[in-house]
């Protein structure tokens, strides 16, 4: 067995059936095999490495799997780097594997070569600073610890992105001491003490009639801790907020929600958060949308109670009266258990709310106004949904306007934040969830940066839904300039045919002109279970309510 079999082998052993990448020397090998002689493991070859990553960090974002990504070194590798930015900033476990310059060739400007020698780019301390770590198999009998280690490092505590330099020496070389990897990844349970603390506090916070608020965020969804928190949130009548990523988390129907929070969230949200004496914040980090560009009092006169799987993120915004280093799963499970010893239900909360998506809108315009839009897709969004809004004003369009009530998820780029990561990560999410379906709300200065997947999705009969918000601009830059500069410039833009495009690559496309059209379109779209682009065009000259800095 050589190292590139020992590889396919040990992620088939962990459950990795796609792994994303484009072609390199230190990576035919595993191709070779994968097509020989894997039976549950497939390759899904990209057209631009930078899309690899990004379909990785989909694999693992709504599932309890390794997103794996591979390319050639040098230009290919640095390709990945978005991708894996991605992951170490959202918490998601994902293998990048790379080519690398072998050893008798390093310093001799050989091709693609990064070692950092003699004018070539340094990779091994570029990936390092954008990983939990990165490894390098100097000799073939190395390969199964490195992925050992490797694998566990990506799930262990706060989940990332783990990265392995392969020489081309080495890939093919054989492994005299294969063994399969062994999983040990041990949860992060809360101390015994701690949930006392947190209860003790809520009790008397409850007892005496304080009103609590819990902020939920996407720590919550990793955790699959659903269960959990509505159990904890009906049994003691704490109202919820979510931040942007842990939409939908908990039905948006439910009496206790009040929707989203920050810089586009909800007003009744807002409000209620105000007047909160107690804040009991689950698996955030607090990103800049969710606290209003970091106001600085947001937390004034609160009691900050801060549940996170990293001690790292606890404080680091706004300093916490009570932490608690946990996963939220078991976090959540021990607080009702505790809080239980003393209080077993709280009278019904009846709490006064308003959302986005019950206000009326006021647009004459000719176009499509896009939230009315965003809400004829919540209207017809399926059981199980996943819904991505990629960066831009489409985002905001999206977490305003939809409203989830059927165990449907939304996500958007988080704090890295680059546009066109959903465009692509919606083909590994749909990899990893093949019964849920998967609709990428996109911009098109979104789309058009990463578009030529399409083609990926259609050669491997991969149906995702993709919806252009068409409107010629980049929204929220065009509108940050209007509001600090009184003008814009540069922000304007020609699209193409999107809909000739799709037939063009083999999809089914649409362009939508009107409101009325809308639905119909999207409904045939779910039913066809294929690769569908949807062009909406839509009004340019209104914004999503958002707030650029204090609120």
């Amino acid at each position: 067995m050589n190292v590139s079999e020992a590889i396919v082998k040990m992620l088939e052993s962990v459950g990795v059936e796609r792994m994303f990448g484009g072609s390199g020397h230190s990576v035919v090998g595993m191709l070779l095999t994968i097509k020989k002689a894997s039976k549950h493991l497939k390759a899904i070859m990209v057209k631009n490495e930078q899309a690899a990553s990004f379909m990785a960090c989909g694999y693992a974002m709504f599932s309890d799997k390794l997103g794996v990504c591979f390319s050639s070194g040098g230009p290919g590798e640095f390709n990945l780097l978005s991708g894996l930015a991605v992951a170490l900033s959202d918490s998601l476990p994902v293998l990048a594997i790379s080519g690398h310059v072998s050893e008798a060739e390093k310093g001799k400007g050989a091709l693609n070569e990064s070692s950092g020698l003699r004018r070539t780019p340094d990779a091994r301390a570029i990936f390092a600073a954008t990983t939990k770590k990165s490894f390098i198999v100097e000799h073939p009998d190395q390969i199964c610890d490195i992925m050992e280690e490797a694998v566990n490092l990506a799930f262990e505590g706060r989940p990332g992105p783990v990265h392995i330099h392969l020489p081309k020496s080495v890939v093919m070389a054989d492994v005299k001491n294969f063994r399969e990897i062994k999983l040990n990844i041990k949860p992060v349970l809360p101390d015994p003490a701690t949930i006392r603390e947190f209860a003790q506090v809520l009790e008397k916070a409850l007892t005496a009639k304080e009103q609590i608020v819990a902020l939920i965020g996407y720590g919550a969804v990793r955790s699959h801790a659903e269960q959990e928190l509505l159990a904890f949130v009906e049994q003691f009548q704490i109202p919820f907020i979510t931040t942007m990523d842990a939409k939908g988390i908990l039905s948006e129907d439910h009496p206790l929600s009040l929707g989203g929070l920050g810089r586009s969230g909800d007003p009744g949200a807002k409000k209620y958060f105000d007047q909160s004496k107690i804040v009991l914040a689950i698996g955030n980090s607090f990103a800049q949308n969710a606290t209003y560009a970091f106001q600085e009092d947001l937390y004034q006169n609160k009691v900050l109670m801060h549940i996170n799987i990293d001690a790292e993120e606890i404080s680091k915004v706004y300093h916490a009266d009570y932490r608690m280093v946990s996963d939220v799963k078991p976090a959540i499970a021990g607080l009702t258990a505790e809080l239980s010893r003393t209080i077993r239900s709280v009278e019904p909360k009846t709490i006064v709310k308003e959302k986005w998506y019950d206000l009326p809108i006021e647009y004459s315009g000719s176009k499509i106004y896009p939230a009315d839009m965003v809400k004829v897709l919540s209207r017809n969004l399926p059981e199980n949904a996943i819904v991505l809004g990629d960066a831009g004003a489409n985002m905001l369009w999206l977490y305003c306007y939809l409203k989830m009530t059927k165990r449907q998820n939304y996500q958007n780029p988080g704090s890295f934040g680059p546009m066109a990561s959903h465009v692509n990560g919606a083909i590994g999410i749909k990899c990893a969830n093949p019964d849920r379906p998967v609709i990428s709300g996109c911009g098109d200065g979104d789309y058009l940066m990463a578009g030529f997947e399409l083609l990926t999705a259609v050669e491997n009969n991969i149906p995702v839904i993709w919806i252009v918000f068409n409107n010629g601009d980049l929204s929220v830059n065009k509108y940050f300039m209007i509001q600090t500069f009184g003008e814009h410039a540069y922000m304007q833009f020609k699209n193409p045919d999107y809909a000739a495009y799709a037939k063009a690559c083999g999809a089914v496309g649409y362009t939508v002109t009107k409101l009325e059209d809308f639905e119909p379109v999207l409904q045939e779209a779910l039913r066809l279970n294929q690769p569908v682009l949807i062009d909406v065009v839509i009004e340019s000259e209104v914004y999503p309510p958002f707030h650029l800095g204090r609120a």
